[in-house]
């Protein structure tokens, strides 16, 4: 069902474009890199110029942007990326990796800030549904966002490997930048400011959100056994450009249609977690991560493309039920007025974690081969598991919310 609020489906529909623009960006991005360079150390640098910086400086941007009363600040953001995208179509034209990569480094900063600010704008506007509970209205908005990142996820990579394949990355990213004019324009009159936020200085906003994770324990540890997973999940990043274009011979084309097939896994595995709204968390995250696992082991045993193809079919699954199952669990555990520093801080780990992961796999590879790079990644992702087991979420279920201890932060009134 549609949401009511207009403004609110400018929100999704500016979200859902920039997914598929994103898209088309990564493709044109990993395969002109390999191209050009042909190194596996080259195309995790590229990850982790993604990576790493954004997870240092993003949360201070959407903590300094929520400050601001302004209208308009959201647009900005992704105007900023269609400046970067286009300066990104010219070094990948006239190509260098320096540039690339810093390019690369502040688009990723722009991109998860105003990610974070989306998630938490568009749970701010279903709250204003008449009839329509805090907590449910977050849900909501979460769901319908799920939605939207999984329909990027399902046709994106495989409409970019087209696009790159047809008429070249540097057009592919010139395409990517328009997507975010697009949105832009969209999300012109969306408000990012919180309520006072004003009043406290960019500083105050972090410690608040650093002291609320830190307090309370289940986010703590739930925070932290995803980082070590998504490490595990992203090593294998670098390796899936050189996996499908010389171990497999499929082309632009097939690494396009191999990321596809994965997100057709993730919108299944969304279905799934949709359907288990009264399930406990735990379970879900669990599943998710094995199945991630036992597909990166398909993908080093797989002798054709048809086989690897159904190995992305399982990891995107177990994709599509970790990811909302662990957004469900921080937004539950976290007081409305943090949502945006916390999803900051999602985001943040989100592209942190995969720095790691993308020297880790890119070592690997370029020390060994790619199906011996993913029987590693599998076999600790598998192991993985195990970790989330005696995660302390037994009693969280994705329709209930777990008050958290208390919380000195000065907006929400804690003592």
């Amino acid at each position: 069902m549609l949401p009511k609020s207009p403004r609110l489906r400018r929100i999704l529909l500016a979200y859902t474009i920039n997914e598929l623009g994103t898209w088309f960006g990564y493709v044109a991005l990993a395969l002109g890199v390999y191209d050009h360079t042909g190194d596996a150390i080259a195309i995790a640098g590229l990850f982790v110029a993604r990576g790493l910086l954004p997870a240092l400086l993003a949360p201070v941007l959407v903590a300094r942007v929520e400050r601001s009363p302004r209208r308009g600040v959201l647009a900005l953001l992704y105007c900023a990326e269609g400046v970067l995208a286009l300066g990104l179509a010219l070094l990948l034209w006239r190509f260098s990796l320096p540039g690339v990569l810093i390019l690369v480094a502040l688009d990723g900063i722009a991109a998860v800030a105003a990610t974070a600010l989306v998630r938490a704008a568009a749970a701010r506007e279903m709250e204003g549904d008449e009839g329509t509970s805090p907590e449910t209205a977050q849900r909501q908005a979460n769901a319908a966002l799920n939605v939207a990142f999984m329909f990027g996820l399902t046709i994106g990579p495989a409409l970019g490997g087209l696009l790159v394949h047809t008429i070249g990355g540097p057009l592919a990213l010139v395409i990517d930048a328009a997507t975010f004019y697009l949105c832009a324009g969209l999300l012109l009159g969306v408000r990012s400011h919180v309520g006072e936020a004003s009043e406290d200085s960019v500083r105050a906003r972090l410690l608040a959100a650093w002291r609320h994770i830190w307090e309370v324990r289940q986010l703590r540890v739930l925070l932290l056994t995803e980082a070590v997973a998504v490490i595990v999940f992203a090593s294998v990043e670098p390796v899936e450009v050189i996996y499908a274009k010389s171990t497999l011979h499929a082309g632009d084309i097939g690494f396009g249609v191999l990321m596809g097939i994965w997100g057709i896994g993730a919108a299944l595995g969304a279905i799934v977690f949709a359907r288990r709204v009264r399930r406990p968390l735990a379970p879900l995250l669990t599943g998710g991560t094995l199945l991630v696992g036992v597909a990166y082991l398909g993908f080093a045993a797989a002798p054709t493309f048809a086989v690897a193809a159904v190995a992305a079919l399982v990891g995107g699954t177990g994709n599509g039920l970790q990811w909302p199952s662990l957004i469900s669990a921080v937004q539950q555990l976290t007081p409305s007025a943090l949502h945006g520093r916390l999803m900051g801080a999602v985001g943040s780990l989100n592209a942190l974690c995969p720095a790691i992961g993308f020297m880790l796999g890119g070592a690997i590879v370029a020390l060994t081969s790619t199906r011996l790079a993913l029987t590693i990644a599998g076999v600790i992702a598998t192991l993985a598991t195990l970790a989330f087991v005696r995660l302390p979420l037994r009693g969280l279920h994705s329709s209930t919310r777990v008050e958290p201890t208390a919380v000195a932060d000065p907006e929400l009134g804690g003592s």
